[in-house]
């Protein structure tokens, strides 16, 4: 016991409801936190309050389960179901599966405390670093063996790799214009893991070493589950976090968007035209700057001048408007006095009191404030709500970029930026809460960012500002998939139809790429078209600071892509009633609406391929293989094992007569302008 001193007892210890130990300055508990799951926290604050209260993603009381500790001389063991952690004489953490034996965390550590271990090293490396920063914080390390060089790792949220599979990736944590920082992830080898720490930070999944960093934190804090299969974890995870409410009908059909509607009659122009054309569609959205300064939260009077008349007109074609708002405050705007004097706004450490600076100067709303939060809402619901406007579009990326100054940005609401990536759902928390209480049951908002836990508040995340382009295309499948994995199964690309940026409605080479994107669209958890294309308007004929992008709408791309979309238009709306069977099987277990094969298909280890992971399920029935190659008119499709199939005809949305086995991976021929390739599931095997 080198170092240590011969006499020194062992520091462990229980309160009958968690395993502890202690040396030095560091503590460490270990405790159940819901069925064959451990919550696992290290600090080294002085005093009987080492653990901050705040549970962060962790927001649901977990279910009691009978758990059992040992305490011995040389280590100590917690068990709770098919989980356990065992603790070292000399702290080093290992959690196993009790019924398999496996291993399935094992700290990273490299030193000679503990000479007996086999992986004793001169090189002083701590599984649990802990390096101060400025302000009485830490920059904190969390390092883990890699188990196995073949592991597959999913989840974690939204990154525009193209890669469903994280493994050999090394992610940041944070939020992002097309970036969503979800830190759970989904382990191959029968495990998830919720880095439950907010701050901004990293995670690098290597072949030697698993490593979860936080720039700025008081304590480490994760969360680990053992399950049999994707699915069974990822319900235990939504146990603990919370699952998205019940999906409004509106919720299940098509969403028409463009950047932007820029008055109430060109709107309500459109709304005509798709009820003449007897196309399906629930909701048109209303984007930003219909104000005249930000922080207005209120409709511009000139060019909106009855939005209750709109709301009225809409309905009664059967369609639901959507109202976009920023969390930005200008700084002539009439409500930013009260904002400052009130602490309403990010605060800074110094420099001049802007954070974003897009058509004017503005502070942000600091929706980690709860008054804050209740001040915002408050206007939204005299001049949104109250007019019949129930859905809201969170648009919160730009000012999220300033956290990554955080030198220069000092609190959220009297935290510090370790608090970061939770102000994504901060923001929609503040919407949630103010439409519960007015009465609305089901809620969705349409949000840019998100983190653990933001799917019960009534999160729609979608994929931000994407190219228009066949790679950008091919990176929202796989970040759509992983967002489903990571709990958050209501997502959408931005915007689910042809990228946002640019795209020439006239040119063959767009429509190809518009027509193969609406298709994942149709099979994506929400059906919406968005984007800001080219030949637009600057706006200046009717005095608005902010111009329009060109016609977005089913009808604006030619015959031949308006055929292939309102094909798919219909086909979504014969789906409805399995969509909001997908949409209940989410509220009630936390299911993902779009799923990698590997969940439906876990014994099937080609599902776990990556060759698989360009094709998707939608919900346990239908197969989805979008074409992502400019000028491809097919390509191949793995078919699983345990299971026959049949190609859909999109016109009915019933499966053809020709019968395929599972087991095979075969070539289908799809054309842009004629179909694509899509499957129905008929046995179980």
């Amino acid at each position: 016991m080198s170092g240590w001193g011969a006499a020194v007892l062992p520091g462990f210890s229980t309160d009958e409801k968690a395993l502890e130990y202690h040396y030095d300055a560091e503590s460490l508990r270990v405790e159940p936190w819901g069925a064959n799951a451990l919550r696992i926290r290290a600090s080294r604050l002085p005093g009987k309050d080492k653990f901050p209260s705040e549970d962060w993603a962790l927001s649901i009381p977990p279910p009691k389960t009978i758990s059992k500790v040992d305490l011995r001389e040389h280590s100590a063991t917690i068990v709770n179901g098919s989980i356990k952690a065992s603790i070292s004489l000399y702290g080093k953490l290992t959690v196993i599966n009790t019924e398999s034996g496996r291993i399935l965390l094992e700290e990273y550590a490299r030193h000679r405390r503990d000479k007996s271990d086999s992986k004793c090293s001169a090189l002083d490396v701590e599984a649990r670093d802990f390096d101060s920063t400025r302000g009485g914080e830490y920059h904190l390390t969390m390092r883990f063996e890699s188990q196995d060089p073949d592991e597959k790792i999913y989840g974690m949220g939204q990154y525009q790799t193209g890669l469903l599979n994280l493994k050999g990736q090394d992610i940041e944590l944070a939020q992002r214009n097309s970036q969503a920082s979800v830190p759970f992830m989904v382990s191959s080898r029968g495990y998830g893991f919720l880095w439950n720490q907010p701050a901004v930070g990293r995670a690098v999944f290597g072949v030697n070493i698993m490593s979860f960093e936080a720039y700025q934190t008081q304590h480490i804090d994760y969360w680990v589950v053992a399950g049999e299969s994707p699915a069974e974890i990822v319900q235990a995870y939504a146990g603990v976090t919370g699952t998205v409410p019940m999906m409004p009908e509106y919720g299940l059909g098509y969403w028409q968007s463009k950047c932007r509607y820029m008055t109430q009659e060109e709107v309500l122009r459109v709304a005509r035209e798709y009820h003449e054309r007897k196309l399906p569609i629930d909701v048109l959205v209303i984007d930003f700057f219909h104000w005249v300064k930000q922080g207005d939260f209120a409709f511009d009077s000139k060019l909106w001048p009855d939005p209750a008349v709109l709301v009225k007109q809409c309905a009664e074609l059967g369609i639901q408007l959507m109202v976009s708002v920023w969390p930005t405050m200008q700084k002539d705007n009439e409500h930013y006095p009260r904002a400052l004097q009130a602490g309403y706004l990010v605060q800074q450490h110094k420099g001049v009191r802007t954070l974003m600076d897009f058509r004017a100067e503005c502070g942000i709303v600091d929706f980690t404030n709860p008054e804050a939060r209740e001040f915002v809402w408050d206007l939204c619901k005299k001049n949104y709500y109250d007019h019949g406007i129930k859905i809201f579009w969170l648009d919160e990326a730009e000012p999220e970029c300033s956290v990554y100054h955080f030198d220069n940005i000092r609190l959220w609401s009297g935290n510090q930026i370790s608090a970061g990536n939770a102000y994504p759902r901060d923001f929609v928390r503040a919407f949630y809460e103010g439409m519960t209480n007015a009465g609305q049951q089901q809620v969705v908002n349409l949000i840019r960012c998100a983190w653990a836990g933001s799917q019960k508040y009534g999160a729609l995340v979608w994929s931000g500002d994407t190219a228009s382009s066949f790679k950008s295309f091919r990176d929202q499948v796989a970040a759509g998939l992983n967002m489903g994995m990571a709990g958050i199964p209501w997502w959408t690309s931005d915007i689910v139809l042809g990228g946002f940026h640019g795209g020439d409605g006239s040119s063959p080479a767009f429509q190809e790429l518009l027509a193969r994107w609406f298709f994942f669209g149709t099979f994506s958890p929400v059906f919406r078209m968005h984007g800001d294309r080219e030949n637009g308007t600057d706006g200046s004929a009717l005095g608005v600071t902010q111009g329009s992008g060109g016609d977005n709408e089913v009808w604006s791309f030619g015959p031949e892509v308006y055929k292939v979309c309102a094909k798919y238009l219909r086909l979504r709306e014969l789906l409805r009633e399995y969509t909001r069977g997908l949409m209940r099987e989410a509220h009630e277990k936390g299911s993902p609406i779009i799923r990698p094969m590997f969940y439906e298909f876990p014994q099937d280890e080609q599902c776990w391929q990556r060759s698989c992971e360009n094709q998707y399920m939608f919900g346990n029935k239908y197969l989805v293989a979008p074409v992502m190659t400019a000028g491809a008119d097919g390509r191949s499709v793995y078919l699983p094992k345990g299971s026959k199939w049949q190609r859909v005809d999109e016109a009915s949305g019933r499966g053809r007569d020709e019968c395929f086995e599972g087991c095979q991976r075969i070539e289908v021929c799809a054309p842009w302008r004629e179909s694509n390739p899509l499957f129905v599931r008929l046995t179980h095997v």
